[in-house]
């Protein structure tokens, strides 16, 4: 009786600690694969235990109160060291096994991580992965996330990283426009030309489209008549005729293979760096995840090589 008792007072802070961190009891719900009704009614259990309201609650918002404020981060502290205590035991294990939860950005997720999910299961069919696309910096410590990968320059003092591999930028068009208005053979011949351009979903900002110009490295923003916020939005409009853009080879390489794109100006791609596996330092000796980026990292390579168009 009393290990349940115990029991549940942990169910109701691991609920307030998601709930508070994440600002809503539906996203603190998703996170830990329960129902938000299910959350909320760990949260009042143990408001009722303490005898403290944690949350103010209206209609559109959950906010901490001070008390809140003051416990949340005691419970934070408390979860962390349970989850470090579950990892250490987790590594005992020598066989990855267990739920692995991963976080990514909408193209490589669709493009590099989903079609590798099913080649890592038959090499380790002891774990479960729970994909999670999206373009929001997720908080991997907060939110429990095993893995992320990202695009970009991302600095966190609380986490491990590893590059997985380079990735070119190259332009597109399809072979009925380019029969149309022509092929520009230097990124100055792109005046006068339609384009299709992307618009980053977590700032607001506008591709800049990068050339490799002898030594130099230039970055121009065109004036496009179709601007979009996700990268397969752009080859697609790009395919049926919408223009020549710019994008990463490995979300365009589909669309060559079977003829609905042409690179473009190859000759002026430009190689990128910033691909990045992000893991805690509590994952650090996790079995699954070891595994899991070890076979991200070959997958990555074995796609970035296969979508290296001539330039």
């Amino acid at each position: 009786m009393k290990e349940q008792i115990v029991l549940e007072r942990l169910t109701g802070l691991i609920a307030f600690a998601r709930a508070g961190t994440l600002g809503s009891f539906t996203a603190a719900a998703r996170s830990l694969s329960v129902s938000p009704s299910a959350v909320s009614k760990s949260v009042q259990r143990l408001e009722q235990r303490l005898g403290v309201s944690l949350f103010t609650r209206t209609t559109r918002s959950l906010t901490l109160t001070a008390e809140g404020r003051d416990l949340h981060e005691r419970a934070l502290r408390l979860l962390r060291d349970a989850e470090e205590i579950e990892q250490a035991a987790k590594a005992a294990r020598s066989e990855p096994s267990g739920t692995l939860r991963v976080a990514a950005s909408l193209p490589i997720g669709v493009h590099v991580i989903a079609p590798a999910l099913p080649g890592f299961r038959r090499l380790y069919p002891k774990v479960s992965v729970d994909l999670r696309l999206n373009d929001r910096m997720v908080d991997l410590i907060e939110e429990g996330i095993d893995v992320a990968v990202r695009i970009g320059e991302l600095a966190d003092s609380r986490l491990l990283s590893r590059r997985l591999a380079p990735h070119r930028l190259c332009c597109f068009a399809s072979p009925a426009y380019l029969a149309a208005r022509g092929t520009p053979v230097h990124p100055d011949g792109l005046d006068g030309h339609d384009t299709v351009s992307l618009r980053f979903q977590s700032t607001g900002q506008t591709l800049r489209w990068p050339f490799r110009i002898g030594e130099r490295l230039v970055e121009v923003v065109p004036p496009s008549g179709i601007v979009v916020d996700v990268s397969d939005a752009l080859v697609a409009a790009l395919a049926a005729g919408g223009g020549i853009g710019i994008a990463a080879t490995f979300i365009a390489a589909p669309y060559v293979a079977r003829g609905g794109l042409i690179p473009v100006l190859s000759d002026f791609a430009v190689e990128r760096h910033t691909i990045t596996a992000l893991w805690p330092e509590s994952r650090r000796t996790n079995p699954a995840v070891r595994a899991f980026l070890d076979h991200l990292q070959k997958e990555f390579q074995d796609r970035m090589a296969a979508a290296r168009f001539p330039g």
